[in-house]
């Protein structure tokens, strides 16, 4: 899956960059002639995560911090680009890691179960019990999760430089931590409250935001900081050096 979990794991270039990183390593005088890679559209899930946004920011549950965030999130995404970490003419950058490995394909598809497709069927399952505060507290993580999915199509669809792309992943997830403490808050006090559905969904709620108070922490404070942003530095400034 690309977008919100898959570039979290893994800096997945497209198609037309693989092939030509391909054919570099076949061919070495290749490397002499770079033809000009254009930007292919947005992907099947970064679309169905545009739907998402429009549909909790049309529903009312998303505040307006929230939605700040997301558009605040694009105009600093091409100013560093722009200013900080710019893309090098005619430069293809590789992927950190291997996409191929059955590990990182493990790691990211847990990360859609639990940040992405479990919120969806909890929110769901909350409309028909009338669980009002339930949805609410879980919505602004799934917008931002789907914000994030929508914003890193943008940043690998765009061309931008590897610490540019590094820039929503980290972003994102250091924002959903604290939107993930206040559902799990409303999670725990939740059991006297009216209107919160029925016993065993509440301690489905409660699984479903530790389980990503977990993962997400350990993705960003166990994964991003130490292993993904260094292997992205590393990547983007040796690649200048041999530029230069």
């Amino acid at each position: 899956m690309s977008g919100g979990v898959g570039p979290i794991g893994s800096d997945i270039t497209i198609p037309k960059e693989q092939e030509v990183i391909h054919k570099e390593q076949q061919d070495p005088n290749h490397s002499l002639k770079i033809p000009k890679i254009k930007s292919t559209f947005l992907s099947f899930p970064h679309l169905n995560s545009l739907a998402v946004i429009v549909i909790l920011a049309s529903s009312g549950m998303v505040s307006l911090e929230d939605f700040s965030f997301l558009i605040f999130s694009f105009i600093y995404l091409v100013f560093i680009s722009r200013v900080a970490f710019p893309s090098k003419p005619n430069t293809i950058y590789p992927p950190v890691f291997d996409p191929k490995s059955k590990l990182l394909r493990l790691y990211v598809n847990i990360g859609a179960v639990i940040g992405l497709y479990g919120p969806i069927a909890y929110i769901l399952q909350g409309t028909y019990e009338g669980d009002k505060e339930g949805i609410k507290a879980a919505s602004p993580h799934l917008f931002l999760l789907a914000s994030q999915i929508f914003m890193e199509g943008i940043a690998f669809t765009g061309k931008f430089s590897p610490p540019s792309r590094a820039f929503v992943p980290v972003f994102y997830n250091s924002r959903r931590i604290f939107t993930i403490v206040d559902w799990l808050r409303t999670e725990i006090y939740k059991i006297e409250a009216q209107q919160s559905g029925s016993g065993k969904r509440v301690m489905a709620g409660r699984v479903l935001a530790v389980a990503n108070m977990a993962f997400w922490c350990y993705n960003l404070f166990g994964f991003l900081l130490p292993v993904y942003l260094p292997k992205v530095f590393k990547m983007y400034y040796s690649g200048n050096k041999e530029k230069e």
